[in-house]
């Protein structure tokens, strides 16, 4: 590589740098859960313990911020459902660990960022959420083809659950929720399991009519 081309490349990132990311990113979604994604970016940066001009050097407005964390949280979410899928040998095990893991990834935390004015049409947002999607399918329909789970849900249904379960309303006056919410997925999931015991009321949801407006 020629000495002109060194010097053209954009230098990397400081290891402190990346640290400060990383605590801004974790911070909000932890705040876009309990306050909802208004929450005051002064207050993320407080609770990151960084200043608020190091986070608007990294997020300059509320949208960047908010299109990070979402894609923080689909890119974790999906390494997740890999993971179960290729370590656990029995399929609805593997589901019921990407449910519980995908609640400490504070999934809840998407659906209320991907309401208003968010981008819902930027490309990235696109490849993550079509990740996410395979991953999460490929875990259900394992599950249904060995027997281990009712057929008569789909995908969306296991979204819709694990986001409102994972999800307290944003600003409520409850401490401590977080304290139920694996013993209520726990619940869930062996509703989830066949043989089922009731008869489930309207159509199961896909992913496609989570997006349908």
């Amino acid at each position: 590589m020629s000495i002109a081309a060194e010097t053209r490349r954009p230098p990397r990132p400081r290891a402190d740098a990346l640290r400060n990311r990383e605590r801004i990113v974790s911070a909000a979604r932890e705040m876009f859960v309990e306050f909802g994604p208004e929450v005051p970016l002064d207050e993320i940066a407080r609770r990151a313990g960084i200043g608020n001009a190091t986070l608007y050097r990294h997020f300059p407005d509320r949208a960047v911020l908010i299109r990070e964390v979402v894609l923080s949280v689909l890119s974790r979410t999906t390494e997740q459902a890999d993971a179960a899928a290729a370590e656990e040998t029995d399929p609805f095990a593997a589901l019921r660990r990407f449910v519980h893991v995908a609640a400490d990834e504070r999934i809840g935390a998407l659906c209320p960022m991907l309401s208003g004015a968010f981008d819902t049409d930027h490309p990235d947002l696109h490849t993550g959420r079509d990740r996410l999607d395979a991953a999460v399918r490929g875990l259900v329909e394992a599950a249904q083809a060995a027997g281990r789970m009712r057929t008569d849900v789909a995908v969306g249904d296991l979204m819709v659950a694990l986001s409102q379960l994972t999800r307290p309303l944003p600003g409520t006056a409850c401490p401590n929720m977080d304290r139920f919410v694996h013993r209520h997925l726990q619940l869930f999931l062996d509703g989830l399991e066949a043989p089922a015991r009731s008869e489930l009321p309207g159509a199961a949801a896909t992913l496609e009519d989570l997006r349908t407006k």
